[in-house]
């Protein structure tokens, strides 16, 4: 995922161990949750954000949503790469993950992180501490709470998109280890559908995705400008799509070109439509 090919291999995976340990603690760290990935949900939660502020939100509340996104992303990723930690050091795609922390030192940050999850988050308001657990799987229902403190149905129908927008380029990401998953007899998605009908159900859930961006615009009573900027976001889910999903350079591409340039675009034509 990175137009900075340096950066994911944005692990340096397959690089060894000598390139692994390039940098000091907090790089090393960084790149293990894939900080800089933090872009491509952070536009929806603050689209969303803008949208239930109607306007510009208080300093404060943009703070501790941004805050709250940074720490349960950051996680959210420790926790996979912790339940993944030997699985990841037989693949020959991530075998050199694991030497960027030690597992102790990832456990220890899994525990800060989700504390200043629960503590950011309650912070903002009383409803935003009690669905923290679910607000962590949800950032755009999160933002939505932090700024009105009420549930509403744009924000569902918003998380709904990014949920299989998301869920849609983890497979295409996916195909990469679909021998390694069958060598090892792994029941990942991928193995049980193959790569084509994987390609396929990545295809529909983008689909999927735009249609709840139409959706949210609808349910939040979004102006014309909103809507003008469907056409980039199908046309850079299309590319997405045109890409070779084998070739890792090429996945690197469609996810930092084609994703980022959808969560901004998102971003633009609601604060465009909200602030103008």
């Amino acid at each position: 995922m990175d137009t900075n090919r340096h950066e994911e291999s944005c692990e340096l995976e397959g690089s060894g161990a000598e390139g692994i340990r390039l940098g000091g603690p907090v790089s090393r760290f960084l790149r293990l949750i894939r900080f800089s990935h933090t872009i491509f949900a952070l536009p929806f939660a603050l689209g969303a954000l803008v949208v239930a502020a109607n306007g510009w939100p208080s300093l404060r509340i943009l703070l501790l949503v941004v805050a709250c996104m940074v720490f349960a992303r950051t996680a959210a990723m420790l926790f996979n790469r912790l339940v993944d930690w030997s699985l990841d050091q037989r693949n020959p795609r991530t075998a050199s993950r694991h030497l960027l922390i030690s597992k102790l030192a990832g456990q220890a940050l899994l525990i800060l992180s989700s504390a200043a999850f629960v503590l950011a988050a309650a912070a903002i308001n009383r409803l935003t501490f009690i669905l923290a657990p679910v607000a962590l799987a949800v950032a755009p229902v999160g933002a939505w709470i932090a700024q009105t403190a009420r549930i509403d149905l744009a924000p569902f129908v918003l998380a709904a998109g990014v949920i299989c927008w998301v869920a849609g380029f983890d497979l295409i990401y996916a195909t990469q280890d679909y021998d390694f998953d069958r060598r090892e007899r792994i029941r990942s998605l991928v193995v049980k559908l193959g790569v084509a009908r994987s390609l396929h159900l990545a295809q529909l859930l983008h689909l999927l995705t735009f249609v709840a961006l139409i959706g949210f615009g609808l349910a939040a009573r979004l102006g014309a400008l909103y809507y003008w900027s469907m056409p980039l976001i199908a046309v850079a889910l299309f590319y997405e799509h045109k890409t070779k999903k084998l070739d890792l350079a090429g996945i690197n591409r469609a996810f930092f070109q084609s994703n980022a340039f959808v969560s901004a675009v998102f971003l633009v034509a609601v604060c465009i439509d909200r602030l103008t």
